[in-house]
């Protein structure tokens, strides 16, 4: 654990070397060696989690001014306890969190303070859901909190206080429907209600100003999103906007800055853009204050809170970058960048940054892995406390590259192509990648495990935004409302097709891959286009659309059934022909290509019963694989490398 210091060398991380033998997927899907860094609001400290050789997980501390000295803040209890969050709560106390991997499903979180050095630690929420009865009401103003609450944020006062939420259930869905939030002692586990009065219903999202008080409230009812405020020392609540959710003219509050002006998102010329609210006149400024061309806008504040200002904004394009509004950051940010040449280097600081003693500097790029770099302002030096994944080397990946086509209708599609590393001659065996959701964005510029995974195997990888992800654009994200198995597929076949134009991709070796959305997508895609996919790999996907509407051992709730998934995808009752149409469990005659199928039985949000109907139903026994302990992902180090290492054989098998 000893930081490795910086020198002019840094540059020779921009020099592709030849390629040599592929890593293993141990060193893709491993657990990262050092991960979660974050500095400590004076700049004096900074934490991270390590894991060392026994795969267990520490919580280090570093002082910034001398980071040879190291602490031990806490010890996960093995991998079936990992932490999975790590959080300053002030100068002197961390908390974090850890995540019960025996039980597999959403929540099983609990909740630890503790000093830096590792005293007083203080077990805050019981994420055991067996004790979830005896947790009442904020009565218990002295006791470990059960697992109806969670960690929601840290408070910035410098107090020894942290937010927390208390989920609300009704008596039908498995999510909960509604929160509350209260402030709670990390000492002495006072708890403390953050809200006076009554709250609006259904609340599903809050933002709190710069002194952690609630001041907006957004809840969802019968496919309406709304909007509500309150004054700073008000009781009451007052509607700011109520309106379709699913339209491109609404206004959603993105954050309070330190002198608690809000900022909201809203349309501009067919994309998100940031701009100003004013409430008292209930309405946005005229201009934006931040337009990415091509893109809705997705980004985060940086903010000082000893000057009060707004330094800058951490921004997603086609990769992750910064803007500052202020010019001595901007500044920094230009040496930081002369110091460590092409990489992505995003700063982090939140109190006194531009004098700041020491700055956590997040590097990576399309073939570096995260790694931690503590910079110094005064010797203008950076040193690096590690990557997250150290043997991967930067000769041994691909690069990755962003572009956009025209599908057959004319609508231009975002893809990323990763290509294999050193200087392959093509045309290559190729992958398309199909991201889950499918309403979210799926992929970045940086470093991507399993893209760079399948890139060091030889394959071109290709990673789609199809329609219906989100943001790229309203009409981008509408174009694929209720097209599951129709123009969504399509706009998969066409980014094959245009790689083979491109040159890239041997048209005879061509699989598909994908989980979740992307599972389906992937049937589908063998179903539909047999003579373009070779062979295809389904993971945690649906296989039956009208089963998401009507399985027991479903998450979604009374809500999402009745609004969201109706809109977004169509209604199980008027559409009842179309949904069958485009189940892969009902075209399972047409399904004749190699097919692999990996699902977790402890999966809710699609349910182990699709991968076992399809498997029924299939002429052809695929290859399978059921994970006992999984639910809708791979959160076990084990299984990760155990699948993807299932991938390498299959796609060998069946593409070289």
């Amino acid at each position: 654990m000893k930081p490795r210091q910086f020198s002019a060398a840094v540059a020779a991380l921009a020099i592709a070397g030849a390629a040599q033998a592929a890593p293993p997927a141990e060193a893709f899907f491993g657990m990262p060696t050092i991960s979660k860094a974050t500095i400590s609001p004076n700049g004096h400290y900074v934490a991270y989690l390590y894991t060392n050789e026994k795969r267990r997980q520490i919580i280090a501390v570093r002082d910034t001014r001398k980071l040879t000295e190291v602490t031990v803040a806490a010890e996960s209890q093995g991998e079936d306890a990992p932490i999975t969050a790590v959080h300053w709560i002030n100068n002197e106390r961390l908390g974090f969190t850890v995540k019960d991997m025996r039980v597999e499903f959403e929540g099983n979180l609990d909740e630890f303070a503790a000093n830096r050095d590792g005293t007083l630690l203080t077990h805050l929420i019981s994420g055991n859901w067996h004790h979830r009865q005896q947790s009442v009401g904020s009565h218990m103003k002295s006791r470990v909190l059960m697992a109806d609450y969670s960690f929601y944020d840290r408070t910035h006062d410098g107090s020894d206080d942290i937010i927390v939420e208390k989920h609300l259930w009704n008596n039908t869905d498995r999510q909960p429907e509604s929160s509350r939030l209260y402030r709670l002692n990390t000492r002495t586990r006072e708890l403390a209600d953050l809200l006076p009065g009554t709250q609006p219903a259904r609340v599903g999202r809050w933002l709190l100003d710069a002194d952690d008080t609630p001041r907006i409230a957004t809840s969802t009812d019968k496919g309406r999103c709304i909007v509500s405020y309150r004054a700073k020392d008000g009781k009451d609540w007052s509607q700011l906007s109520n309106g379709d959710c699913f339209t491109d003219a609404r206004i959603v509050p993105r954050f309070f800055d330190n002198k608690n002006t809000l900022y909201v998102t809203a349309g501009h010329q067919g994309f998100t853009a940031l701009y100003t609210f004013d409430i008292a006149k209930g309405q946005r400024s005229a201009d934006p204050l931040v337009v990415l061309d091509g893109f809705d806008f997705s980004g985060r504040p940086i903010m000082d809170y000893k000057t009060k200002k707004l330094l800058g904004m951490h921004i997603a394009t086609d990769a992750q970058s910064t803007v500052w509004f202020d010019p001595a950051m901007k500044a920094l940010q230009e040496r930081i960048d002369k110091l460590v040449p092409g990489m992505g280097n995003l700063i982090e600081c939140e109190y006194d940054c531009a004098n700041a003693q020491a700055l956590l500097v997040r590097s990576s790029s399309d073939r570096d892995p995260v790694q931690y770099l503590i910079y110094h302002p005064a010797a203008n030096t950076v040193v690096s406390l590690g990557s997250q994944h150290p043997d991967i080397k930067r000769a041994e990946m691909g690069t990755r590259d962003f572009q956009r086509f025209a599908a057959r209708d004319g609508l231009r599609i975002p893809v990323y192509i990763t290509m294999p590393p050193g200087k392959p001659k093509g045309p290559l065996p190729t992958v398309v990648l199909v991201h889950g959701g499918p309403w979210v964005r799926g992929g970045s510029w940086e470093w991507d495990s399993e893209a760079q995974f399948l890139a060091s195997r030889g394959y071109v990888v290709l990673e789609p935004e199809f329609r219906g992800s989100t943001g790229f654009g309203f009409k981008h994200f509408q174009a694929g409302w209720r097209q599951w198995g129709r123009s969504m597929q399509d706009d998969l076949a066409d980014t094959a097709q245009w790689a083979i134009r491109q040159g890239w991709s041997d048209p005879k070796r061509i699989a598909i891959m994908g989980g979740s959305y992307g599972g389906y997508a992937t049937l589908m895609g063998l179903i539909r286009h047999p003579e373009l996919f070779r062979c295809g790999i389904d993971y945690f996907g649906v296989s039956d659309i009208n089963l998401m509407f009507t399985s027991a051992r479903g998450d979604f709730s009374e809500y999402s059934l009745r609004y969201d998934l109706r809109t977004l995808i169509g209604d199980p009752d008027k559409d009842a022909d179309v949904l069958k149409q485009n189940s892969p469990v009902a075209l399972a005659d047409k399904l004749k290509n190699p097919l692999m199928i990996a699902h977790g039985y402890e999966d809710r949000r699609v349910p182990v019963e699709h991968a076992q109907r399809l498997r029924s139903a299939l002429a052809t026994p695929p290859e399978w694989v059921v994970y006992p302990n999984e639910g809708h992902g791979l959160y076990h180090e084990n299984n990760r490398i155990d699948f993807y290492k299932r991938v390498e054989r299959f796609l060998a098998k069946h593409l070289q």
